[in-house]
């Protein structure tokens, strides 16, 4: 933190920490809170959802890591309900931690705690607020990125922020990896901010309004690929998409997921499809993609190179 930044005059030991968080990103973080010697005597994360290819009902990856460390956890419907509040209130927390949640904390609960709420956002705030900042960052082709704590108030990511970590992203890293790295990279900072808060050290600083952009969730009608944007910017969106959701193009009227890809050097017509040693080499707006590793529509994930033994181009 720079000179604008202001030291934490309520600071003390926290004691009991109620975490709150869904996805695998979380999950991560969860454990590493509590391999750190944190108290943590009540996990909140969203409700069991039908995962898999048989559908069947499974619990959150958040919830998953809770029950093997035997760790109390509610999966209320809405975080603005009664259970949630008053399961909380019997706790008293010292502080809330949230990561990857997934819905927006009431004023109710923000104010309940005696050192308040903080949230481990994977970006470099005030850039990427919102629901998607990992996919997002790829996608724009953003060569630092990092991990930001910062503490919770009503607007959407837009609270001060108390510790930075920050990476380098290479250009050959998909969204997958990324991911992993952050969820490491965010226990740490995580750590590292509850250090130096409880022995007094803990700094925050407002975030530039002016800088902030945000990443909104991916939906399922903006995957398809559009070639005739230029190849770095095609190359990145595939990156940004995978391994999930996954971005795809349709090929003799089959959807094909697109793994990884390679800038190549080919031009022409734009979404012309050629042969290439390394897989299907696409044609786009300036310059072409190789698609090198792919997922046709009902099988497993292959090289472009081993799809093209079976299939004429």
């Amino acid at each position: 933190m720079n000179s604008l930044a202001k030291k934490i005059e309520n600071y003390g030991k926290c004691e009991k920490i109620v975490y709150m968080g869904t996805p695998d990103f979380a999950a991560v973080v969860l454990e590493r809170l509590f391999k750190g010697g944190y108290n943590i005597p009540l996990v909140v994360s969203q409700m069991d959802k039908p995962r898999g290819r048989g559908n069947l009902m499974s619990p959150s990856p958040v919830k998953a890591v809770a029950e093997s460390l035997g760790i109390p956890v509610i999966t209320p419907a809405s975080v603005k309900g009664e259970e949630a509040l008053e399961a909380l209130k019997e706790i008293n927390p010292d502080l809330i931690v949230v990561a990857a949640y997934g819905q927006i904390l009431p004023e109710s609960i923000l104010k309940l705690p005696k050192y308040g709420c903080i949230n481990v956002h994977a970006s470099l705030l005030p850039k990427y607020r919102g629901a998607a900042p990992i996919n997002r960052a790829i996608m724009d082709g953003e060569k630092e990125g990092g991990v930001t704590i910062m503490y919770m108030e009503k607007g959407l990511d837009t609270g001060d922020m108390l510790h930075v970590e920050r990476m380098e992203i290479p250009d050959d890293m998909d969204a997958g990896e990324y991911h992993d790295a952050l969820a490491e990279l965010g226990s740490k900072a995580l750590l590292a901010f509850l250090d130096d808060f409880e022995n007094g050290n803990a700094y925050s600083k407002k975030q530039n309004d002016e800088e902030a952009t945000y990443a909104s969730k991916i939906l399922k009608d903006e995957l398809l690929i559009d070639f005739s944007l230029p190849a770095l910017k095609v190359r990145n969106f595939i990156r940004g998409t995978a391994p999930f959701p996954g971005s795809y193009f349709m090929l003799d009227g089959k959807r094909i997921k697109a793994m990884k890809a390679e800038i190549g050097n080919a031009s022409g017509e734009v979404g012309k499809v050629l042969k290439n040693e390394k897989g299907i080499e696409i044609i786009c707006g300036g310059g072409s993609v190789i698609i090198t590793s792919l997922k046709p529509e009902g099988k497993r994930v292959m090289t472009g190179a081993e799809y093209l033994v079976g299939h004429k181009i």
